[in-house]
């Protein structure tokens, strides 16, 4: 919590200081009302008492109610203010700090306990700030104070408010024992059940196409009962302490009037008015140090869980980036488009074998590199060393003569028109998605936009939408179809304008025709950009300049298809799973 609270700006640290001075404040006008209403005891006790003594007594405590309650809200207001403010600069943090995380640093958090951090926790911390700067500062104050004020006005009095403050800091001590772990384990558990709401949402479809809504249902009610289980179990934990607080408030009161009477019964008449008089006060002034400790169990209600909510949001904040950022802002002068490959190898983050062995291969300018495999011999993870979602084990990637890892990730990312494997689209519009993100340049026009969309072709189904590059775009393209998705995804690559294009098996959703004329029309239209073309398909690599085959992480063959045909194994078992001789020859 305090890495959290350094967060702070000196301008809310001011604020803080200024609330502290109202918090004082209160806390003084507080204790002033027992004092006047002693005060008022005395005088209705006392004969020939005037009536505008015992008038202006009151009307001192009722201004002191009234600048009590103004500093209240004072302190309120500097709270809310100082609880909202760092809440909104640990959500710009927390975005900004996911934003950068490699896919390494992805795989360790989960998307739904990012989420998790990013909301519920931080919601924690802001309602413990709030609440915190309102009661924490001030309880232990009115507590000291209340103590000092009382002491000397009675040993009997003070004997009985030690007991009820040792036999309530017992109570609480005992239920907290028992309830902190239990607040830890709640938001694991939150983190689980959003896990299981999205997974179940992501995948609507065919969760209804196997009639698997009552296993779904079984899985969230599983993840629903740990965690109602456990709220009720930290609830009525709490919910114990409040009967508990008002019990020893109300049996304290009764044992001050108690011991009060004895003392007033054997005082003489003179000291009868005193001893009841601060009675009087020592009730009050009891109240007031119970009333502290009440303040207090407010917070324990949520020191528990935002103290494990700051740590979660700090685990992400503190988390070193796996790959760091490079200068270089320009690769050797006279290469462009350039890409090699030297002895590369990688493995996963925790994993024991290498996915990719000894890979080398250079892709010149302007030309067309494939790279085909079965499934899992490591094409993906191959293309994905370029961008640097992750860095290379062993050897080394380089872009225009230049090692990836000494590019600023800007200009390197600058340099790749990238289209994933899984085609993503953003809430927005046609021209939005297509015209995405900062190109190293300028925003895109809309011209730039129709004649992206027009080599990617997409212009007959977009320009049929009612808005037509204005056509909203719904979160994930869920309102498109998973072709016109791709060809939005590759448009967006194209608009770019980049160096070196990445196609991570992104015609695969497409027919035979329009995959052929949308790379007819990239190859005509992109001339002198280098491409790197990941496919499953025979008939959407056939015509590149050279095509790479991997087999378990090796390359095992590299060359035109009719070479490959000739000198690769590997690569004619695919081709003939796919065609026939007949169309192989051809």
């Amino acid at each position: 919590m305090i890495k959290i609270l350094r967060r702070l700006k000196a301008v809310e640290w001011l604020q803080v200081m200024v609330s502290v001075v109202f918090i004082v404040s209160q806390v003084w006008l507080d204790l002033r009302l027992p004092d006047y209403m002693s005060e008022i005891t005395k005088l209705t006790q006392t004969d020939g008492s005037k009536m505008s003594d015992i008038w202006l007594a009151g009307g001192k405590m009722l201004l002191c109610a009234l600048g009590s309650f103004l500093a209240a809200v004072i302190v309120g207001y500097f709270a809310s203010r100082i609880a909202a403010a760092l809440s909104r600069r640990l959500r710009s943090d927390l975005f900004a700090k996911v934003d950068s995380f490699s896919m390494e640093e992805m795989n360790h958090f989960s998307t739904a306990s990012l989420i998790t951090r990013s909301t519920n926790d931080i919601t924690q911390v802001q309602m413990l700030i709030t609440m915190g700067l309102q009661m924490m500062i001030k309880a232990p104050i009115m507590a000291v104070w209340a103590l000092i004020k009382i002491t000397g006005k009675g040993v009997e009095w003070s004997i009985a408010t030690g007991v009820a403050v040792v036999v309530m800091l017992t109570m609480i001590g005992l239920i907290m024992f028992f309830v902190i772990p239990k607040f830890k384990k709640m938001q694991v558990l939150t983190d689980n059940i959003n896990r299981v709401t999205r997974e179940n949402l992501a995948g609507l479809r065919v969760v209804r196409a196997y009639n698997a809504e009552d296993y779904q249902e079984e899985k969230f009610e599983k993840a629903n009962d740990e965690l109602t289980s456990t709220q009720l179990f930290t609830n009525r934990g709490m919910a114990v302490m409040m009967p508990m607080m008002s019990t020893l408030m109300s049996g304290m009161s009764l044992a001050i009037y108690w011991i009060g009477a004895y003392l007033i019964d054997e005082a003489s008449l003179m000291d009868r008015i005193d001893i009841f008089s601060n009675m009087v006060v020592f009730s009050s002034y009891s109240v007031q140090v119970i009333m502290s400790f009440m303040m207090l169990v407010m917070i324990f209600f949520l020191l528990p869980r935002a103290s494990v909510s700051a740590k979660r949001i700090n685990e992400v904040l503190g988390t070193k980036p796996t790959i760091n950022n490079g200068s270089l802002q320009e690769g050797i002068k006279g290469i462009r488009g350039e890409i090699e490959f030297k002895n590369v190898s990688f493995r996963y983050p925790g994993a024991a074998e290498y996915v990719l062995e000894d890979v080398s291969f250079k892709a010149k300018e302007g030309e067309t590199v494939a790279f085909i495999g079965s499934t899992g011999s490591g094409k993906s993870t191959l293309i994905n060393l370029i961008p640097r979602f992750y860095d290379v084990t062993d050897g080394e990637v380089l872009i225009d003569g230049v090692n990836v890892k000494d590019y600023n990730q800007e200009y390197l990312h600058n340099k790749i028109g990238y289209v994933p494997q899984k085609a993503v689209l953003f809430r927005g519009t046609v021209e939005s998605n297509v015209g995405y993100g900062d190109n190293g340049s300028e925003k895109a026009d809309i011209e730039s936009v129709k004649t992206a969309v027009r080599i990617a072709q997409g212009t007959d189904f977009v320009e049929k939408m009612e808005k037509g590059y204005e056509s909203d775009i719904a979160q994930g393209g869920t309102n498109v179809s998973g072709g016109q998705k791709q060809r939005l995804a590759i448009a967006r690559a194209v608009c770019r304008k980049p160096e070196i294009y990445i196609f991570d098996d992104s015609f695969s959703a497409l027919d035979y025709k329009t995959d052929r004329v949308l790379r007819s029309a990239l190859k005509k239209e992109t001339a002198g950009v280098t491409s790197l073309i990941v496919a499953q398909r025979i008939g959407t690599i056939i015509d590149a300049d050279r095509i790479i085959v991997l087999d378990n992480g090796r390359l095992v063959g590299t060359g035109t298809h009719r070479e490959l045909l000739k000198s690769c194994d590997v690569y004619k078992e695919i081709a003939l799973s796919q065609l026939s001789e007949e169309e192989l020859a051809v």
